[in-house]
């Protein structure tokens, strides 16, 4: 049983016979995308874990696109009923478009069990354990029987606008150079399974001989890694024409770690 974004107002803190709960069925797989509490932030989803595995992409308040300007998604691709609708509860709907785009990837949406979206944030949930991660979406149920707490939040990044899968990547430079420089360092990922674009990992201060680090959830899944392009910019005109390289390029896959 998946349970798309279920309803928070009348159902949230409700006794189980009321509401979704695990014991609805053998497996209960949940996508919480709109959990922001009803008053004041009009959160239609409920917040509070209730499956065996529960979803929270993008942390399950706030799904990048639906900030968009309401004219742009009134007028959207799919018509203006599909783009009314979008406005007036984009972030609730999500949870229907990821599970369906879950279909089609169903290597996609890596879940990664964390105790909150801000822990997932800083990389520490990273990479997938021994017994891997659980998809969310259509395939989730494959991780059934592997879950041995009682209640299990997993979180992960998902992309503006359809295709909505994204592939963690934590990505580890130590630079080479003279001087340090403000600027940003941007990676492009390269591999068996296609390219990114380019990501920026770093932006301030670039020192030298430091090691930074950083976590790009990329647009396809790359597979094998055959190569990687490193790109700096200090954004102004330096007369001393600094130069700054990488020393090293460490790619994790989170999902193999």
């Amino acid at each position: 049983l998946s349970g798309l974004d279920p309803a928070q107002p009348y159902f949230q803190g409700t006794p189980i016979e009321v509401r979704l709960d695990k014991s609805d069925a053998e497996f209960v797989d949940v996508i919480h995308t709109d959990s922001a509490p009803t008053i004041p932030y009009l959160g239609f989803g409920m917040s509070s874990a209730v499956g065996h595995l529960d979803f929270y992409p993008n942390g399950g308040k706030q799904m990048p696109g639906c900030g968009k300007n309401p004219v742009s998604q009134i007028v959207d691709l799919d018509g203006i009923w599909e783009g009314t609708r979008d406005f007036v509860a984009c972030n609730h709907l999500r949870s229907y478009k990821y599970y369906s785009d879950s279909i089609i990837y169903p290597d996609g949406f890596l879940g990664y069990s964390c105790p909150s979206y801000d822990v997932f944030e800083t990389g520490n949930c990273f990479p997938c354990p021994q017994e891997g991660c659980p998809n969310m979406g259509h395939f989730a149920d494959k991780f059934k029987g592997k879950t041995k707490n009682d209640f299990v939040k997993l979180y992960l990044n998902t992309g503006e606008a359809k295709d909505f899968a994204l592939w963690r990547y934590k990505v580890t430079v130590t630079l080479s150079g003279k001087s340090k420089v403000k600027g940003y360092v941007n990676v492009a990922l390269y591999g068996s399974g296609g390219n990114t674009r380019q990501h920026q990992v770093i932006t301030g201060t670039l020192q030298p001989d430091n090691t930074y680090t950083s976590f790009i959830d990329a647009e396809v899944d790359i597979g094998t890694v055959t190569k990687v392009k490193f790109l700096w910019n200090n954004n102004r005109i330096n007369p001393t024409f600094p130069k700054l390289g990488a020393a090293t390029i460490t790619v994790q896959s989170g999902e193999n770690g």
